[in-house]
């Protein structure tokens, strides 16, 4: 039941993200790097959306809610992943990306593989980070106001 959720809200996360950068995309935003941090928020909601249900269902370990917590925001950041290369593709490939906004990770000329590593490695850290962050406000909650 428990990887029920965490997939559930792993993929509500790639939606979400999804949903957002398509819209950026749309109103010509794509290159707005500032933009780009408000898909955090997207993270920890879907993370916090399976925490909550691990502490209704019962589950109140620390250890195991972080895991699990981790675990949504891998699923959403490794299917987000997976939707940009099919995104970057139709949208033309590698001439596509070279219109998306510079960052401090990418300086002279990325290619595809390059720029979803350092996506990959970002999404993984916010997850982790978001995920302890998260269980702080969750450990110190009564388990009666959990539900």
């Amino acid at each position: 039941m428990k990887n029920q959720n965490e997939i559930k809200n792993g993929v509500l996360i790639f939606i979400g993200i999804g949903l957002f950068f398509l819209l950026m995309d749309l109103f010509g935003l794509a290159d707005k790097n500032y933009l780009r941090i408000l898909n955090a928020f997207i993270v920890l909601f879907g993370i916090s959306k399976t925490i909550k249900s691990n502490y209704s269902n019962g589950i109140t370990d620390y250890l195991e809610n972080l895991v699990s917590g981790f675990k949504t925001g891998i699923i959403g950041v490794f299917l987000g992943i997976v939707g940009l290369i099919v995104f970057v593709y139709i949208k033309g490939g590698e001439t596509y990306l070279a219109t998306l906004s510079d960052t401090f990770f990418f300086t002279g000329k990325t290619n595809l593989v390059k720029y979803c590593a350092v996506l990959f490695f970002e999404g993984v850290a916010s997850s982790l980070i978001g995920s302890f962050a998260l269980m702080q406000y969750w450990k110190d909650v009564p388990a009666v106001s959990k539900k």
